[in-house]
C-alpha cells in the first residue's frame, strides 16, 4: 500500500435507515461512529440535513453536532449541510456559535440551497421559504454574524449581535453539486465541497475548475480550499463488497422508480431486472469506490490526485452498522491517519 500521509480523509454520515432497526438505534449508530472516527484520525465528522426522508434519518444536523461535540475532543465536526432556505441566517449563526463554544475551533458549518426534501415539506418546514436567488444574500448576513462582521446601516440586522461571543468561530463552507455553489463559494472567498456522491462524479471537474479560476481571496480564506464527499465502501476481499453493496444498488434502483425506504440486508436486496435496470446498474458499479481495501485505497488516490484534492469525505451506506464501522476502519489503517493533524 501507499504509505504517504498526505492525504486526508474525513467522514460524512447521513443516519441510514436499516430495515428492522429502530431508528433511536440508528442515530446513536451516528454517534457511536463520531467517537470510533475521531480515534481512527479521521480530519472531519459531518452530518447531514434530510426531511420526511423515509432513507435518511438524519433530519437535526445541530442538534446531532452538540451531542457529538461534547463526546470528541479533536476531531472537527461540521454539518453537509444546513439548507439555509428554511432558517433564519440569525439564528442559525446562534447555533453554530453556540456549538463553537461547545466544541471551540472545532466547527464548521456546510450549507446548502436545495430543501434536502420535497417542495411540500419544504413549506412546511418554512412557510415563508426564500426563493433560490436569495440564497447569496443570506449566506452574505450569515457570513457576517459568523465572523463577528457589522452588517452595512440600512441593514435591518445592522448592530444585532449573534452570541455566545467566543475566541474561535464556525468555519464557513458552501455545499453543492452543481456549478452554481462553485461561482458562488469563490466570488464569497469561502470553503468549497463537491458533493461527488450525489452527481456519481458528473461536474466535479467542471466546478473545481469554476472555483479555483474565479477563487476571490477573503481575510478568512487567502486562497481556496476544496474537498470532494465521496461514497467507498471497502472490506477485507472484493466479492464481500460486492456482496454489501447489494444494499444500496437494490436501494438506487427502487429510488429511480420513486420508491424510497430503509436499506435491505444485501442477501434479500436482488431481485430480477429488467434490462433498463441491468444497463444502469452495469454504469452505476463501473466507477464505483468499492472493493477489497487495496483497490478502494488505490481509486480513492487516484481520484484524489486526478482532482489535485488532499482531502477526501467518505460516506458510506450498509444495512449491518459493523460493516460500516469495518470500512472505515480499514480506510483509517491503509491511508496511516492516526496522528494526523487537525485542520
Amino acid at each position: 500500500m501507499n504509505s504517504s500521509p498526505s492525504l486526508k480523509l474525513s467522514v460524512l454520515d447521513q443516519s441510514i435507515a436499516s430495515s428492522n432497526q429502530a431508528h433511536d438505534k440508528t442515530i446513536k449508530n451516528t454517534l457511536e461512529l463520531a467517537t470510533l472516527c475521531e480515534k481512527l484520525g479521521y480530519n472531519r465528522f459531518w452530518v447531514s440535513e434530510h426531511h420526511n426522508h423515509p432513507s435518511i434519518l438524519g433530519t437535526a444536523p445541530e442538534i446531532l453536532m452538540g451531542a457529538i461535540a461534547v463526546q470528541t475532543k479533536k476531531i472537527r465536526i461540521g454539518s453537509a449541510g444546513i439548507m439555509l432556505p428554511h432558517y433564519s441566517p440569525l439564528k442559525v449563526a446562534e447555533q453554530f456559535r453556540v456549538l463553537d463554544a461547545l466544541a471551540p475551533g472545532r466547527i464548521d458549518l456546510g450549507v446548502g440551497r436545495a430543501p434536502g426534501s420535497d417542495g411540500r415539506t419544504a413549506r412546511l418546514l418554512n412557510p415563508n421559504l426564500y426563493s433560490s436567488d436569495e440564497f447569496p444574500q443570506k449566506t452574505l448576513e450569515l457570513k457576517a454574524w459568523v465572523t463577528g462582521e457589522n452588517l452595512p446601516p440600512n441593514h435591518p440586522g445592522f448592530e444585532v449581535n449573534a452570541f455566545p461571543k467566543t475566541e474561535s468561530q464556525p468555519t464557513l463552507w458552501i455545499l453543492g453539486s452543481s456549478d452554481y455553489g462553485a461561482q458562488l463559494a469563490a466570488h464569497l472567498g469561502l470553503r468549497y465541497a463537491f458533493a461527488h456522491f450525489i452527481t456519481d462524479g458528473t461536474g466535479t471537474e467542471e466546478a473545481l475548475e469554476i472555483y479555483r479560476k474565479n477563487f476571490k481571496p477573503s481575510p478568512d480564506n487567502e486562497k481556496p480550499h476544496t474537498i470532494i464527499c465521496v461514497w467507498a465502501l471497502a472490506t477485507e476481499n472484493e466479492n464481500e463488497a460486492w456482496l454489501q453493496f447489494e444494499s444500496r444498488i437494490r436501494w438506487r434502483i427502487d429510488r429511480n422508480k420513486g420508491v424510497l425506504g430503509p436499506l435491505l440486508p444485501p442477501e434479500g436486496a436482488q431481485r430480477k431486472l429488467r434490462p433498463d435496470e441491468t444497463n444502469y446498474l452495469e454504469s452505476f458499479k463501473e466507477n464505483a469506490l468499492v472493493g477489497s481495501i487495496d483497490n478502494v485505497e488505490r481509486k480513492l488516490r487516484k481520484l484524489a490526485t486526478h482532482l489535485q484534492i488532499d482531502e477526501l469525505v467518505i460516506i458510506t451506506w450498509t444495512h449491518d452498522h459493523s460493516v460500516q464501522r469495518r470500512s472505515y476502519e480499514l480506510l483509517a489503517d491503509a491511508f496511516e491517519l492516526n496522528g494526523q493533524a487537525v485542520n
